[in-house]
């Protein structure tokens, strides 16, 4: 994943440095792995439902995630400033991934397929368990190899 060095207080540029701590979308992710084990070890339509709706939130608006809040509330004033600051844009397409394969999960429960909570449930499950446990983002490597399929982008391609 794209990092950038925090040296100090300021980007090279005398800016603040732009960027996201590292830690949240991993705290975040532990959470997800809780709320997700309880969607697969209870069938619950309604735990995944929460959980489609926390994914949509952090992707359409990655400041008023709820696990996002509850990090930057009660854990990052705890800790120490983040070495690097990492690139928003691959943990937020983490979030679209999440928001889809849950999202799925969730029509087919509605549609009456009876294992569709269970099978979305636990591939959210794995993923968000791999992000927290051993910092492997699923959704951050696929959206970096969909940058690298797509090449590099010139200016005017970015606008």
């Amino acid at each position: 994943m794209a990092t950038t060095r925090v040296p100090g207080t300021t980007g090279a540029t005398g800016t603040a440095p732009r960027g996201i701590d590292p830690r949240g979308p991993r705290f975040a992710a532990g959470i997800t792995a809780v709320v997700l084990a309880v969607a697969v070890l209870t069938g619950s339509v309604w735990v995944l439902a929460f959980q489609t709706l926390v994914f949509g939130i952090g992707y359409a608006a990655p400041a008023a995630s709820p696990y996002g809040w509850l990090y930057r509330t009660l854990v990052r004033p705890r800790l120490g400033p983040p070495a690097e600051l990492e690139d928003s844009a691959p943990p937020r397409f983490a979030q679209l991934v999440g928001f889809v394969v849950a999202g799925a999960g969730l029509v087919g429960a509605l549609a009456g397929v009876d294992a569709a909570v269970e099978v979305a449930g636990t591939l959210a499950f794995v993923a968000a368990f791999l992000n927290s446990a051993f910092g492997l983002c699923l959704g951050c490597e696929l959206y970096l190899l969909i940058a690298r399929l797509r090449g590099p982008r010139t200016a005017d391609q970015a606008q």
